[in-house]
């Protein structure tokens, strides 16, 4: 399949819900990071991100709309030495307390390992896919992608795929929790989508902010990293400010 863009990705579906992309800038210079949040409920919209040094975390923009915190506040992205990890839970401490600190620990494989430890969130009838992310930045900017789901629809059942890419300029790849919108909303299927990846962050936040749904989107998360010099530009948009 060739890269589609993924701004037109974005604007033709007005729920994907949380989503992922990781790839590689146009110019090769750069890993790069996207992580946005989406909500409907009042609960999911009250939300900001917030940059922790190289982390970021959620946060309510408004403490005393948040009436659950078990599945809404948590940190999408944690550095660890010589690598970053995305997801779209708490399921990022798994990871990330599987890898750091473990000079054995070929980062991959603790990948796979700390998510075989986890299933879909516990959120009947919806059973929201959990989503992850890991970039190995002393590897070229090569990258993992994962999802958690439901075997169609039943809580007893779990699907963990996983899915490995070797970082080529210009080229990312997108995952995302929903389909779309319904009622339940329907569970991401397929494999990740390849999407086309500029050399410049700016315009990629713009265009990423600009595409999501102007009612349901709530954050935007962009990093590139440079993968000579380990400096990294961050972009953080909140509709909430």
């Amino acid at each position: 399949m060739k890269p589609v863009s993924i701004y037109e990705e974005l604007r033709g579906n007005s729920y994907p819900g949380r989503g992922i992309v990781i790839g590689k800038s146009g110019d090769g210079k750069c890993a790069v990071t996207a992580y946005f949040i989406m909500g409907r409920s009042v609960n999911s919209r009250n939300r900001v991100f917030v940059a922790e040094g190289g982390d970021m975390r959620t946060q309510a923009f408004d403490p005393a709309l948040l009436s659950d915190p078990s599945l809404v506040i948590y940190f999408p992205v944690r550095m660890f030495d010589g690598g970053m990890i995305v997801t779209n839970g708490d399921q990022t401490d798994t990871i990330y307390d599987k890898i750091a600190g473990r000079p054995d620990c070929i980062a991959p494989g603790c990948f796979i390992r700390a998510l075989l430890t986890r299933t879909f969130e516990p959120d009947p009838p919806i059973l929201t896919p959990r989503i992850s992310g890991i970039i190995d930045l002393k590897d070229k900017g090569n990258y993992w992608l994962s999802i958690l789901k439901s075997t169609d629809g039943d809580g007893d059942f779990a699907q963990r795929q996983f899915f490995s890419y070797e970082a080529k300029p210009g080229l990312g790849h997108f995952i995302h929790t929903y389909e779309g919108d319904g009622n339940p909303v329907p569970s991401f299927a397929g494999e990740p989508t390849p999407v086309e990846i500029p050399s410049e962050i700016d315009g990629f936040t713009q265009g990423l902010w600009e595409s999501l749904n102007e009612d349901n989107k709530v954050s935007l998360f962009v990093r590139f990293i440079d993968l000579e010099s380990g400096a990294m530009e961050t972009r953080i948009v909140n509709k909430n400010q």
